[in-house]
């Protein structure tokens, strides 16, 4: 399988998860909230148009890192076998432990650093306030805002050894997982950086930087918890 190959169905399987994940979180957050915090059908409409300029941007992740597995730069490895199942534990929590800790700072460094904010992350905070963010909204950033986020997956091949199937189900997962944490719920999933967590950001934009997990905005003092099931910004 050449890198070429894999540009098409990365945009499909982002495309399919993202519509399933939101239309499912939709239903759940119009039964569980009512209607006012769905966001407009023209809100909507901006999220995907934005994606949609964004994720062929970020399909050239995969892609790049799919020729540099194939040409033996990484330390990706095909078979668990060839590890074996102990060390294949420990390089996962390895992996899993160097994406969010360099994504989180990536994150953060996107707000901190203010022509960075300005010109590339911006954008995604147009949709600040519960009534405009949704799953939808999770891929609604500027092509290069999206590559720095997503990078960390690709770098973590150069340096940790890595499962390839592993790896590409992480960046499947990803995909649903960033779809999961705009839809304005708080699941109190512990210790998830799930939708209660993550619409805080949106509003302070001083916390929560975290992919999967709260840890990393634990351990750097940035966590904000929500106060209540239903995190109300209007």
């Amino acid at each position: 399988m050449s890198g070429e190959s894999s540009f098409t169905p990365l945009l499909d399987f982002y495309g399919v998860s993202t519509f399933i994940t939101s239309n499912g979180m939709f239903i759940f957050a119009e039964w569980d909230h009512g209607n006012d915090v769905i966001p407009s059908m023209k809100t909507k409409v901006l999220h995907i148009r934005d994606s949609m300029k964004c994720l062929p941007w970020l399909a050239t992740l995969p892609t790049f890192s799919e020729y540099a597995v194939e040409n033996g730069w990484t330390k990706c490895f095909p078979r668990i076998s060839d590890v074996g199942l102990f060390a294949y534990f420990l390089y996962t929590i390895a992996y899993i432990v160097f994406v969010e800790l360099v994504t989180c700072w990536i994150h953060r460094k996107l707000h901190d650093i203010k022509p960075l904010y300005k010109y590339l992350h911006a954008q995604h905070h147009n949709y600040n306030k519960q009534h405009e963010i949704s799953p939808l909204a999770g891929m609604a950033l500027h092509p290069l805002d999206r590559v720095a986020q997503g990078a960390p997956h690709t770098m973590a091949l150069f340096l940790v050894p890595t499962h390839l199937t592993t790896h590409l189900t992480f960046v499947f997962l990803g995909a649903i997982w960033t779809a999961n944490i705009h839809d304005c719920i708080d699941e109190k999933l512990w210790p998830l950086m799930e939708g209660g967590y993550h619409i805080i950001h949106h509003s302070s934009n001083r916390h929560n930087y975290g992919l999967y997990t709260i840890w990393m905005d634990w351990m750097f003092g940035t966590l904000s918890h929500p106060v209540s099931r239903a995190t109300n910004l209007n």
